[in-house]
Parts: C-alpha cells; structure tokens; sequence
C-alpha cells in the first residue's frame, strides 16, 4: 500500500439537526410571573460507528426552566455530524469521538436551542462554552468506578473497555 493510504484522515461530512423538542406546560400563564427562571442544563453526548471509518458523534442538551414550582420550558436537543475518521491510533478514536466531534457539533446546537427559546417567547438562553474533554475524562472515571463495584480491575481503556489481566 502507499503511504497515502495509510495517512490519518478525519472529515467533517455533515452536521444536521437530528432532534428538537419543546414543551411549554404552563403558557400562557407563566408568561405573567415576574420571577426569573432557574434554569437546569444537562447534557449527555454518544457516538456510534455508521460504516468502516464512518461515525455519527451526537451531543444532546436539555434545558428545563422553572418559575416557583412550574416549567416555563423544557426544551431538548439533539445535534449530530457525521465524520470520516480513517487510519487513526484505536487510542486516539475516542478520544476524537468523544471530545473533538462535540466540539465542532456543540456551538450548532447551542445556536439551535438560543433559537427555539426565542420563538417561544422567552428571553434566550446562552448556553456557556463545555469544556468536552473534562466532560469525557468524568465519563471515564465513572465507568472505571463502575468497574470496580461490579468487581472488575477498575482499568478502563481510552474506548471504555474494561482491560483484561
């Protein structure tokens, strides 16, 4: 084979709105309480091989805001991209699906969610910058905790395998 063959490739294909969601339960009464919100995020983010060096990277947000004991909105997204990821370190796989495919996918949802919140009537939300790479390093140190309860070594590989002795 020739060298060129066998040089890392990584390529962003396509970066797509897979899923948007959003419930106002209380509307339009919540619209007269004078409270601001307290505003709950979580985020969760998964990747999933679609063919030999093709992977769908997905980071999901929801965002619930609630005045008093009422939702004022709960809105949920999820942004997806497609990325070509060839001839690169098992190691370093990952870590790229998992910290470096967030980052390109996030700032698009981020903009999604600022959108839909907008067009319901509430003042944007402005999601703060994720640092993924802190984000993948807690996922990390969960499953090795995990591991170790259920018995196991408590080695975790960089691609959430359990090490064999």
């Amino acid at each position: 084979m020739s060298d060129q063959n066998q040089q890392p490739v990584f390529q962003i294909q396509r970066v797509y709105l897979k899923d948007l969601s959003l419930e106002q339960p209380n509307s339009p009464a919540i619209f007269l309480e004078q409270e601001a919100p307290n505003i709950e995020v979580a985020v969760d983010v998964g990747a999933e091989a679609l063919a030999d060096g093709v992977f769908e990277s997905t980071v999901t947000i929801t965002v619930t805001a609630k005045i008093k004991d009422k939702i004022a909105f709960l809105v949920e997204g999820k942004q997806a991209g497609i990325f070509e990821a060839r001839n690169i370190p098992e190691a370093q796989l990952d870590p790229l699906l998992g910290i470096g495919c967030p980052n390109i996918v996030y700032p698009y949802l981020r903009a999604n969610l600022a959108d839909a919140i907008t067009r319901a009537g509430f003042p944007p939300v402005h999601l703060a910058e994720i640092n993924f790479e802190a984000f993948y390093q807690q996922r990390l140190q969960a499953l090795a905790e995990q591991q170790q309860q259920q018995g196991g070594s408590g080695i975790v590989m960089p691609d959430g395998t359990a090490a064999k002795h």
